[in-house]
């Protein structure tokens, strides 16, 4: 039933869903025009607004590159194409995958965001080249575990308001990691939610004559040509002292890191990837080849990101952000704050796809109103987290790594994410209303 159900949302995703450059440019168009008639702005205000703001996520674009570059580098490696492969033969049929790339998906996703993004992908490549599933559906379950980031170990807004001196400190204090990530409700919501997602994207599953099937020969990584060259230039390329050396001293700043007391943040994922691929590929020859292949899939990251921080910049600046969200806030009770706050998060999320940015623009908000209401602050913060995190399923912002490593578009995906946005989201809202 829930693949009949499904077809319609493929079908109209498909049929109206453009480009997400595309998608970027209308959101652009649209945020404009309503900080201009909704918040009242002068145009020429609001465009400067929105052109300082242009390059605000460079740093942030640079680190998107690089994890989509080190987990697409790493992958490629003889050892973790052999554990991937391994690790794939347990998902023998098509209703297999797509549970066993989702729950994969799920766990690499609360561990930290960046690192369930690209192993999530990764994984489905190699799932589709041992088994007959239909691709969009399988690279669509592997994004879709991505819903549960916030709620896990890497979840801004609860690792954020547990950091001594936060921004709202004087109004909250400090909040420890067991009363958000560890608190019962929390943790009651991401069983359930590991439960029902592959559940979910496994009734989806379209029958054999309905799949799209993709050709393997597009999914195999090109095969480095070796040289017969003996210059001293091509010795250091193929110099495996020399990869072996920088890469354990790489890995040994982090091993002193992680006993330091370091903890996961997008940084240390990326230079965890990038020194593993450095020691596994052997060469610097290997690893450059590796390289080229992976780089291909970026040129959306570099192109959409300053658009994002353009939209940001403006939501945040023009007020409209704090406007959208007081507008739901205010029907709000004791009772249901967290479910507002929720549904409001998941509104802002479209514009300000952005944990950390979008808890700076909607904390000013939420936390006067659960104090004021009585409400339970911190399922209140936890609520604006999960709702960042839920409309991520049609926001194809986070999706471009994905999409990139996938080979995908994001039309092709976007509908069987939307069944889950509905889904996950009468579900979320029922957890937050009752415990």
């Amino acid at each position: 039933m829930l693949n009949r159900a499904s077809k319609p949302f493929v079908k109209l995703v498909e049929r109206f869903l453009p480009d997400p450059f595309v998608f970027v440019l209308l959101l652009t168009l649209i945020t404009l025009a309503a900080a201009v008639v909704l918040q009242q702005q002068p145009v020429l205000s609001v465009i400067s607004v929105w052109g300082n703001g242009f390059w605000g996520l460079l740093t942030f674009s640079m680190q998107m590159l690089l994890v989509l570059v080190t987990g697409f580098m790493l992958a490629s490696t003889p050892l973790m194409k052999k554990l991937l492969d391994s690790l794939a033969a347990l998902g023998s049929s098509p209703g297999k995958a797509i549970v066993l790339v989702t729950l994969v998906s799920l766990m690499a996703s609360w561990i930290n965001w960046g690192f369930g993004l690209v192993v999530g992908a990764l994984f489905a490549k190699t799932l589709a080249k041992q088994t007959r599933v239909d691709y969009r559906l399988l690279v669509a379950s592997a994004y879709s575990g991505f819903v549960v980031w916030h709620g896990g170990l890497a979840g801004s807004v609860p690792l954020t308001i547990a950091t001594p001196g936060h921004f709202s400190a004087d109004q909250i204090g400090v909040v420890s990691t067991s009363q958000t990530i560890f608190s019962t409700f929390n943790l009651t919501l991401l069983a359930i939610l590991f439960v029902v997602i592959p559940l979910v994207n496994r009734l989806m599953l379209p029958s054999e004559d309905d799949s799209v099937i993709v050709d393997t020969s597009k999914l195999e990584d090109p095969i480095l040509q070796k040289s017969e060259s003996a210059s001293p230039a091509e010795k250091l390329e193929n110099s495996t002292p020399l990869a072996i050396l920088v890469g354990f001293a790489g890995l040994a700043y982090l091993i002193n890191y992680f006993f330091s007391g370091g903890g996961l943040n997008l940084n240390i994922v990326n230079t965890l990837f990038l020194f593993l691929a450095i020691v596994l590929h052997g060469t610097p020859k290997s690893l450059l080849f590796s390289l080229q292949q992976a780089i291909q899939g970026g040129s959306g990251i570099v192109i959409q990101f300053p658009f994002y921080a353009g939209i940001m910049a403006v939501m945040v600046q023009s007020g409209l952000a704090q406007s959208m969200s007081e507008a739901l806030i205010s029907l709000a009770s004791a009772d249901t704050l967290a479910v507002f706050s929720f549904i409001s998060a998941g509104i802002v999320n479209i514009f300000v796809p952005s944990g950390g940015g979008q808890w700076a623009v909607q904390a000013p908000v939420v936390l006067p109103a659960a104090l004021e209401l009585g409400a339970d602050v911190n399922k209140v913060a936890m609520a604006v987290a999960w709702g960042d995190a839920w409309t991520n399923l049609i926001q194809p912002f986070w999706a471009l790594p994905v999409l990139a490593i996938a080979g995908l578009r994001a039309k092709d995906i976007m509908g069987y994410c939307l069944v889950q946005l509905f889904i996950t989201g009468v579900i979320i809202s029922l957890v937050l209303r009752l415990m």
